[in-house]
C-alpha cells in the first residue's frame, strides 16, 4: 500500500465519525499535511507528558518548557517517524531524554527540597507508600497520588534517586508502563529495566525509613 492511500484511509478514519483515531492514523494525517491532526496528538498526550516530565524534575516552569520542547522535537522529526514503536513510546522516548539532558546540565535540580511542614499522619503515609513500594500488587498508583501527603513525601523521596532510577519508577509505578515499552522508552535491555526498578525500589524503601526516622 502506498503512502498517499494510508493518508486517505487515515483521513477516511477522520471523517467517519469515529469518537476516537488511532495515534497512527492521526501520524499519516500530519505527515500528509493536516495540521489539526498534531493538535490532537498534543492534546492527547500534553499532560501525560508534562506529568512526567514535572516528576522527574520537579521544577514547574521547566516542566512546561521542556514538554514545549518535546513537542518541537516531535514536530521537527516525525517525517522520519516510520511506526517501529508506537507514536507513544517514541514521543515519551523525546520526553524523557531531553529532561535527563536538561537535568544533567542543571545539578540544582538533582534534588529539590519540598520543605512542607510534617502532617501528623505522616508516619502513616510513608507506611503506605512503602508498602505500595513493595511488590507488584502494591496500591493503585493513582489513589496514591491523589493523595496529597503521600504524593508530597513521595516526591520528596523519589528526587533523591539518582536520574536513572527515578525515571524507572515514574514510568512504571506512576505512568503505568509496561516493562516491555519502558525498555522501548529508555532503549535498554528488558532485564536492565527489571534491575533498575528492584534497585530503585529498595532504595526509596530506605530512603522512606530514614525520612520517618
Amino acid at each position: 500500500m502506498t503512502e498517499a492511500a494510508d493518508i486517505d484511509i487515515a483521513r477516511q478514519q477522520a471523517t467517519g465519525g469515529q469518537m476516537s483515531i488511532g495515534d497512527a492514523a492521526l501520524v499519516k494525517l500530519f505527515q500528509g499535511g493536516d495540521s489539526a491532526a498534531m493538535e490532537r496528538l498534543v492534546l492527547r498526550y500534553q499532560n501525560r507528558i508534562y506529568n512526567v516530565i514535572m516528576k522527574i524534575c520537579a521544577d514547574p516552569d521547566d516542566a512546561a518548557e521542556l514538554t514545549q520542547e518535546t513537542f518541537v522535537k516531535i514536530i521537527e522529526n516525525i517525517g522520519k517517524f516510520e511506526g517501529r514503536s508506537s507514536f507513544y513510546t517514541w514521543a515519551f522516548r523525546i520526553a524523557v531524554n531531553l529532561t535527563l539532558n536538561y537535568c544533567r546540565r542543571n545539578t540544582r535540580l538533582a534534588i529539590r527540597s519540598l520543605d512542607a511542614e510534617e502532617e501528623r499522619h505522616e508516619s502513616q503515609g510513608r507506611g503506605v507508600l512503602k508498602d505500595f513500594l513493595s511488590d507488584e500488587a502494591s496500591p493503585d498508583a493513582a489513589a496514591v497520588a491523589q493523595n496529597k501527603e503521600l504524593f508530597e513525601i513521595a516526591v520528596r523521596a523519589l528526587m533523591k534517586l539518582d536520574d536513572a532510577q527515578r525515571v524507572v519508577v515514574i514510568l512504571r509505578d506512576i505512568e503505568g508502563m509496561s516493562y516491555a515499552r519502558i525498555a522501548e522508552v529508555l532503549n535498554v535491555e528488558l532485564g536492565t529495566v527489571r534491575s533498575r526498578l528492584s534497585r530503585a525500589r529498595n532504595k526509596l524503601r530506605e530512603i522512606l525509613e530514614t525520612m520517618s526516622e
